[in-house]
């Protein structure tokens, strides 16, 4: 095969619906495709996938339609990169079977009682050596031991305890590979510093046999199956990386590359990567190392992004989605029209978007979704607008925190969903008082997982040579003006939680 004729597969499986992407020797977009899913929500705090039904159906028919789009034959295809959504936790037999639905990262919250018994096993002080931070619904290990305590038949049955790329990986090539950032992420305590399984700290979760090893997310896991083959369309010996989270893949999607780059990721939640030169400890957020060998990262999400657009789709304005399902214009585009007219601050009206609990920076999944401040002459546009402002101020409150912490943030850049939206955009750039800038590529997660293919496999030397396709398509200024009045909003936003944090909990 000649140099020009390769290609680079990416494929991520996000919490509505999984995105690929063909890019060339070049790194441009050849052809997208995306699958929508649903996500099961049956009972509060419980959220998961049909990892067989979801994840892997998507990835097979993501594969297919995009090499049939392409027209480019599957022997052209150099690599293959994934990414999942988060960390989560699927219990697997001996073929790679799901033994039950995956329980999905950091908005499942039913592990709580298992969180309050580590935190209690380790002690405080160990508690902080071992994770970092407090214990959090984002970790894998009480979801481990929520499944020992409650489903002992799966729990005795699991060949290994997966996450969503670990397991897409095992389909393709039948090898268990975890990308080490993960590991050292959102696996803790099963992991050393340098990778390694710690037999010791896995003990009272599980048998070290029952995790992935650990390699850096771009090495090469393992070669494409004639099983994974015949599933997916691809060719018999396909490299396949070891592949990373959602978040991590769209930060290098979009040029988180080196210290003090900070990625706002618009997706069914807001999550938060700031790169770091070395390793932060606070309790309110996550400082771990980097999908980048030598770098280190802050990690901090919100829960609720474009899972609390899309409640108020579905539920405040249930009108703008039957008219879009009868052929009419895009419901979120609709529900944009008419909100620069109303002022900063939605004429006093300051929502939590705690509707499925909060990860950071308040850590609490009890927390629970508040409209202060409705008057009679709000309407539902004044609901929709604050509710957008509210994933500013989250925003704000974790730069905050970094400013405390000396963190210099050098450049602010939004991907996802959410960008699509400049209304919104510029609420978060007024909010913030920084500006914001957005790549030419905002596929995300997907277009990192190729990137990172094409650099598993030597088209690049390093990942500071993706500075050279990644460009930048505009940059949103703030209004300082509304900046200001933000100010003073952004503090009844903070004290609004702190004043109803236990009636929050009574409910």
């Amino acid at each position: 095969m000649s140099d020009e004729k390769l290609f680079y597969m990416g494929i991520d499986i996000g919490t509505f619906e999984t995105k690929g992407v063909i890019i060339d020797q070049s790194c441009s977009i050849i052809v997208t495709h995306v699958e929508k899913h649903g996500l099961e929500n049956h009972r509060p705090g419980y959220y998961e996938h049909d990892a067989e039904k979801v994840w892997w159906h998507d990835f097979c028919a993501t594969s297919r339609a995009l090499l049939k789009k392409a027209a480019v034959s599957n022997s052209q295809i150099a690599c293959i990169g994934a990414s999942t959504l988060g960390c989560d936790c699927l219990p697997v037999d001996e073929d790679c079977q799901p033994l039950r639905k995956a329980i999905l990262y950091g908005i499942d919250s039913r592990a709580q009682k298992e969180i309050a018994y580590l935190a209690d096993y380790y002690g405080e002080k160990d508690v902080k050596r071992i994770f970092g931070r407090p214990i959090c619904t984002g970790d894998v290990a009480p979801k481990i031991l929520w499944l020992k305590n409650n489903e002992p038949d799966v729990y005795k049955n699991a060949k290994k305890f997966l996450t969503g790329v670990s397991y897409i990986v095992a389909k393709l090539t039948g090898e268990y590979k975890l990308d080490g950032f993960l590991g050292r992420a959102s696996f803790r305590p099963f992991y050393r510093e340098d990778g390694r399984i710690d037999k010791k700290a896995c003990s009272i979760f599980c048998s070290p046999d029952q995790i992935a090893r650990t390699a850096k997310s771009t090495d090469i896991a393992g070669y494409v199956t004639d099983r994974a083959a015949d599933q997916t369309g691809l060719a018999v010996g396909t490299s396949v990386i070891v592949g990373t989270g959602d978040s991590a893949a769209e930060a290098i999607s979009t040029g988180i590359l080196n210290a003090g780059d900070l990625m706002l990721q618009f997706g069914s939640s807001l999550f938060i990567y700031c790169c770091t030169d070395h390793l932060v400890e606070d309790d309110r957020i996550r400082g771990n190392n980097y999908t980048i060998p030598g770098m280190f990262s802050v990690a901090a999400g919100t829960n609720t992004c474009g899972t609390l657009t899309r409640w108020y789709r579905d539920t405040i304005f249930p009108d703008f989605l039957a008219n879009e399902l009868a052929g009419g214009e895009n419901a979120f585009g609709t529900m944009l029209s008419g909100l620069e007219k109303i002022p900063a601050g939605s004429d006093g009206l300051v929502t939590l978007p705690y509707f499925a609990g909060e990860r950071t920076p308040i850590n609490d999944p009890n927390a629970k979704g508040m409209i202060f401040g409705l008057n009679l002459k709000h309407t539902r546009s004044h609901l929709y607008k604050s509710a957008l402002e509210s994933v500013g101020y989250s925003v704000s409150q974790h730069i905050e925190i970094l400013h405390e912490l000396g963190i210099k943030i050098g450049k602010v850049m939004a991907v996802g969903g959410g960008t699509k939206s400049r209304v919104w955009m510029q609420i978060i750039a007024d909010v913030i008082g920084m500006d914001i800038g957005i790549a030419k590529v905002t596929l995300g997660a997907a277009y990192g997982d190729a990137l990172m293919a094409a650099l598993g496999t030597g088209r690049f030397n390093n990942f500071s040579e993706l500075e050279k396709v990644i460009k930048l398509e505009t940059v949103i200024t703030p209004n300082l003006r509304n900046h200001e009045k933000y100010k003073e909003f952004r503090r009844i936003f903070d004290v609004l939680y702190l004043n109803n944090k236990e009636l929050m909990h009574r409910i």
